[in-house]
């Protein structure tokens, strides 16, 4: 086992005197205490696994902080894909209450409410294929750039906002949008529309 260099051990250190601002950080954005646990810990997990991709371009905090809001997104998204797969009965539904079941079906036995389209297996492998697609792409990237688009077009943030995070004019964030644009249209069209 070889020892770390002394900045990353200062770094590992270091990144653990920021979980409880990002506890709190999670917690304002999920509004549960143990999902906001969850994702801080997948994210300091992620953080000490790419701590050589840290150039300390930005503070620290910042950097993990990036990277918890990835890790926000993606348990927003496992979230509303378990819900859409465990559809719970009406509240109203039970031993007692037989009236329920013509509140779902008509008098034809079909649904009141149509369920939505599932995805077909062949669907959903394309689609996962597409986001590693992506996700090839946006590493490709400058690492700001990559970080400015993220936050405007994924997380939604205002522009005031990301050029004050970023250090950036807003001319120089929306000339670095549309470069981020271009090049992964150019490269998406490559990789994932030309097959």
């Amino acid at each position: 086992m070889s020892l770390l260099p002394s900045h990353k051990a200062t770094l590992f250190i270091e990144i653990e005197t920021h979980r409880s601002y990002l506890i709190r950080f999670a917690t304002a954005r999920l509004r549960e205490s143990d999902a906001a646990e969850e994702v801080v810990q997948e994210a300091l997990l992620a953080a000490l696994g790419g701590i050589d991709g840290f150039a300390g371009e930005s503070t620290l905090r910042t950097w993990l902080t990036s990277i918890l809001k990835f890790k926000i997104i993606d348990f927003q998204r496992r979230r509303v894909v378990d819900r859409e797969r465990f559809v719970q009965p009406p509240a109203e539904a039970d031993d007692t209450d037989t009236a329920w079941f013509d509140r779902m079906f008509d008098e034809t036995g079909h649904w009141r409410a149509s369920m939505s389209t599932w995805a077909t297996p062949d669907d959903a492998a394309s689609q996962k294929a597409f986001f590693l697609a992506f996700g090839s792409c946006m590493d490709k990237l400058p690492e700001a750039t990559a970080r400015v688009f993220f936050q405007r077009e994924v997380l939604g943030e205002e522009t005031d906002k990301i050029c004050k995070a970023e250090a950036i004019s807003a001319s120089n964030c929306w000339v670095m949008l549309h470069r981020a644009r271009l090049s992964l249209r150019e490269c998406l069209d490559r990789t994932w529309f030309s097959k």
